[in-house]
């Protein structure tokens, strides 16, 4: 439990300390907001526009929620399948690679092109980012399956369905969320990168508003919700990760 705490305490520390540096070099060197706002500006910002930035987020998250659950049934499904024909995987793993190494900046405005300003481009681009993770993870998960046990399985004559429902699945469990906590991170980001490049609402849009009016307050009030929506996701994953992993030991 110590060390629990320490790992926690370090870093909280080192932020504390790192806003406070912040604000004394807004405050000694005179720094217009329009260029670098203090950290007290950003706090009075987030607090002030925080409905506003509410408003946005809920856009934000409903495009990453939908797009992290499409990632999921696209990796499960994929992982699966490389699992079950090796060949697939030969195939299949070269292009999933390549696929990460476009830049993410060179696909949304094809996106946006194709799909319009709606939720649908920017849905598909969480997609993009986030399915490779998840299913890399699992996939290895799948590969790690005891042998010994597998072989029981077949000795009993288990069907696919059982041997992925009673073995696999519950086997790769801890794989599974390790690429789900990537995907997540990702999740957001993919989010506002693609409400940049247009859109009515969300938190890109938000930011790209008031970076345009040089309210940088309001740009760093909503990097800071970001990161705090951020660790409250993670937080909640790492909760049902625990739980799933117990019922699984």
């Amino acid at each position: 439990m110590k060390k629990d705490k320490s790992n926690i305490f370090y870093p909280v520390i080192t932020i504390v300390i790192a806003v406070i540096v912040w604000e004394l070099v807004v405050r000694i060197f005179h720094i217009p907001s329009y260029i670098l706002p203090g950290p007290i500006q950003v706090i009075a910002a987030l607090i002030k526009e925080f409905p506003q930035i509410l408003y946005h987020a809920a856009a934000t998250i409903g495009e990453g929620a939908i797009g992290i659950g499409i990632s999921i049934v696209i990796s499960i499904l994929i992982a699966i399948w490389m699992d079950r024909f090796p060949t697939a995987k030969k195939t299949v793993y070269p292009l999933m690679v390549i696929s990460q190494t476009v830049p993410v900046m060179a696909i949304a405005p094809l996106l946006i092109i194709w799909f319009g300003f709606g939720m649908s481009p920017k849905i598909i681009l969480v997609v993009i980012m986030c399915f490779f993770p998840i299913t890399v993870n699992l996939t290895d998960g799948f590969a790690q399956v005891d042998r010994d046990a597998l072989n029981m399985f077949h000795v009993w004559n288990a069907s696919g369905r059982q041997i992925y429902r009673h073995l696999k699945f519950p086997f790769a469990l801890p794989y599974f969320f390790s690429g789900l906590r990537i995907s997540v991170t990702w999740m957001l980001v993919a989010a506002i990168l693609s409400e940049w490049l247009g859109g009515d609402r969300g938190i890109g849009v938000y930011m790209l508003r008031a970076k345009q009016a040089y309210a940088l307050d309001k740009v760093f009030a909503s990097v800071v919700f970001v990161v705090l929506l951020s660790l409250i996701i993670i937080g909640v994953l790492n909760m049902i990760r625990n739980k799933c992993i117990r019922w699984n030991g």
